[in-house]
């Protein structure tokens, strides 16, 4: 009997502890099929059983030697008509260096055919040698599932509040050519590889700025009620999936923290950036009436369970823009800290508001 205890990610929940022995049956029946997340001490992250020699009993063909995650997308033409991916990969391999502190933008170089995708309204500048698009949803449906798929895609962003288009970038020029993208506000820019994540993350809906072509940009529907009543995001969050460089934005300073199997961590909701597809994500309540009226908190906080990892901002957005709207003098808020010794009395005698 192994002494190993392992855990499966089945429609983005963590199972288990299991034994070995306990799970080659279920993989034989067909309840679990090769591409069923398994993870267990000793592992990096987490991957596919079929990857895994200690399941190859389980399976009639031979296990695979490479990771295999996520079905494979369509790639979608560049804005030249040609496509750019390493072989055996679906979105184009482009490299990226990220300027700034607390206003950040990451300039991104690509090769020639190479292209990235982009929210409307990210784009900063570029080089002469890129042309732009503005194409339906992701562009990932573009040309593989005919006008259903790019329709569909579109679909899925009006769901997550986005807009129904985003802009393609690709190089039609003959040498690298570069194109910059820049933060919608103060925060920090988090460069994420989706082949190192399981090919998938959850984020929430205005996290993504831009990607490698190929990357999909879809959405994850809550599955329990009161996460999504109550989780600050709806029923529904951003789901990247793919296997290539994706850009989220946050507020303020980012943490990243890595749960161990088991492991939990409670948080507010609006300060949650993303998580691994293997994170467990619940809402639960504070304890005490006295907590929820006075603790100014909310009644409401987001519990992640591990393993996998968790993206953190300091800083939401909702947070900054419901200080700025209060102290907005056309909605009843008052100047602070402005300097003057004379106050609202020297705003009268110079003027101001």
């Amino acid at each position: 009997m192994s002494d190993k205890v392992w855990y499966t990610a089945v429609g983005g929940q963590q199972q288990g502890p299991f034994s070995l022995e306990e799970l080659i049956p279920r993989f034989q029946s067909g309840e679990l099929s090769r591409d069923t997340y398994v993870f267990t001490q000793g592992m990096d992250n987490w991957e596919p059983a079929g990857n895994r020699a200690e399941f190859a009993s389980a399976f009639s063909a031979p296990a695979p030697t490479s990771i295999s995650a996520a079905p494979a997308m369509a790639s979608a033409p560049a804005a030249t008509g040609a496509t750019y991916a390493p072989a055996g990969q679906t979105s184009h391999e482009i490299d990226f260096e990220i300027f700034g502190e607390e206003m950040q933008f990451v300039e991104i170089t690509l090769d020639p055919q190479e292209a990235c995708i982009a929210e409307a309204g990210a784009f900063m500048y570029m080089d002469p040698g890129i042309e732009m698009e503005t194409i339906f949803g992701d562009g990932s449906s573009q040309g593989g599932g005919g006008l259903m798929g790019m329709l569909g895609s579109a679909a899925k962003r009006v769901l997550t509040g986005e807009s129904l288009f985003m802009t393609l970038f690709g190089n039609s020029g003959s040498r690298r050519s570069k194109v910059a993208f820049a933060a919608p506000y103060p925060g920090s820019i988090i460069p994420v590889d989706l082949k190192d994540h399981g090919r998938q993350l959850i984020c929430q809906k205005d996290a993504f700025l831009c990607a490698a072509k190929g990357v999909s940009v879809g959405i994850a529907l809550q599955r329990k009620l009161g996460t999504g009543l109550f989780g600050g995001e709806g029923f529904i969050l951003q789901k990247l999936e793919g296997d290539g460089k994706a850009f989220m934005h946050a507020g303020g300073a980012v943490m990243k923290k890595t749960l161990a199997p088991g492991e939990t961590m409670r948080l507010d909701t609006g300060c949650l950036v993303g998580f691994e597809q293997t994170v467990s994500y619940d809402i639960q309540m504070i304890k005490g009436v006295k907590s929820w009226v006075f603790g100014g908190e909310g009644v409401f906080y987001a519990a992640l369970t591990g393993p996998g990892s968790v993206w953190i901002q300091s800083l939401p957005f909702s947070r900054l823009a419901s200080k700025i709207f209060a102290a907005a003098p056309q909605t009843g808020g008052r100047s602070v800290g402005e300097g003057s010794v004379l106050g609202s009395i020297g705003n009268m005698v110079m003027g101001g508001d």
